[in-house]
């Protein structure tokens, strides 16, 4: 029997433009796929050829342990199958990857990790909002708002406008996450964002500010049924202002492409009939 194989992949923040080469070559020739809560439809549709296996968590809702994945990867590993646990976003960034890596090493089963597109990093970039900017923030820190054993010994030691903030699966705890920060010196006009499922067709974004994101106000509106049930990433900091300035100009990716290849024939067939006359002539 052949030696079975662990595919750690990272499956960004849900649209397939966003996967690696390297992660839709492993989803191509996957015989068991492990997905999670957060992966989209269109990037398990990728893996044609495949067994598919739910295994996600969500907050507040019953789901397969830890441990029982690291023994689900093992298993299919060693009866000889290609696997290919998807994670959202990056394996390593609050994605658990780091422990199944563990699991399939003491267990002598040989795996690969493949990095993925973080939603730190790429729903804010897709709402027009660099984490780090000239004169507005030099660092940024990212923490998962899951729980505020994770969240809270990070922020609270973090100066007053030091560094932009990203919080990851932060819809929940935006609201107490604000008012701890107000209260440690945070102004309460600095920008926040929250974003929702950002990079699919159910994107949604808020701006607003540190006050508002405390309030009942925002609260609420972002509760709203048309957020969906998305985890949702917050940031804070002066870079939102990035995002509010181009908030108006901003193609969403798909169409932003699309202008772009538009853009790129028209220029082609100009220059073409360019030369076109030029040789006539």
């Amino acid at each position: 029997m052949r030696a079975g194989f662990v595919s750690l992949v990272g499956a960004g923040p849900g649209d397939p433009q966003l996967l690696t080469r390297a992660a839709y070559d492993r989803l191509q020739r996957a015989e068991l796929v492990l997905y999670d809560a957060l992966v989209s439809s269109d990037v398990l549709a990728l893996a044609p050829h495949a067994q598919r296996f739910y295994v996600g968590k969500r907050a507040g809702r019953a789901s397969m342990s830890q441990e029982t994945i690291n023994r689900l990867l093992v298993r299919a590993a060693r009866r000889g199958r290609r696997v290919v646990r998807l994670k959202a976003g990056d394996p390593f960034v609050f994605g658990r990857g780091g422990e199944e890596a563990l699991a399939l090493d003491a267990a002598g089963v040989a795996f690969e990790v493949v990095p993925g597109v973080t939603a730190a990093i790429a729903a804010p970039a897709l709402a027009g909002i660099p984490v780090t900017h000239r004169g507005a923030a030099s660092a940024f820190v990212t923490v998962s708002g899951h729980d505020e054993r994770a969240w809270a010994p990070v922020l609270e030691g973090l100066p007053p406008h030091s560094a932009t903030i990203v919080v990851m699966m932060g819809r929940r705890s935006g609201r107490e996450i604000a008012s701890r920060l107000i209260a440690r010196g945070w102004d309460i006009t600095t920008p926040a964002a929250v974003l929702v499922a950002a990079s699919t067709p159910g994107a949604q974004t808020w701006m607003g500010s540190l006050g508002d994101l405390a309030g009942a106000g925002a609260s609420s509106s972002l509760n709203r049924e048309e957020y969906g049930d998305g985890a949702g990433t917050i940031v804070i900091g002066e870079v939102v202002r990035v995002g509010q300035q181009l908030a108006g100009g901003l193609a969403p990716l798909a169409g932003a492409i699309g202008r772009e290849s538009a853009l790129a024939d028209s220029e082609m067939a100009t220059a073409s009939g360019a030369t076109g006359r030029a040789s006539a002539r």
